[in-house]
């Protein structure tokens, strides 16, 4: 069993309210809602780092080399589709 640790935080009145009834809402204590409302936290910034690369790793730009490649294959493709009968 992992084990656990027990912090204070502290938050504005209206929030506490808000927690407390989403608890009982939920039937979980608030230990648990803060929980759930961490790990949510984590996954979701987790999620965000990760499309961050995956953007970093899509946005670079193709080199002289490859848009010459790419052309040339826009060609080829335009000059069969010509030949296509419709």
């Amino acid at each position: 069993m992992a084990s656990s640790v027990k912090t204070a935080i502290s938050l504005q009145n209206d929030l506490f309210k808000e927690v407390n009834v989403l608890a009982r809402e939920l039937h979980i204590s608030r230990s648990k809602l803060f929980v759930l409302a961490v790990q949510d936290f984590i996954k979701k910034n987790q999620s965000r780092k990760l499309l961050a690369q995956i953007n970093k790793a899509f946005d670079d730009q193709p080199d002289s080399e490859e848009t010459e490649v790419q052309n040339k294959m826009r060609n080829k493709q335009l000059k069969r589709v010509e030949r296509e009968v419709w």
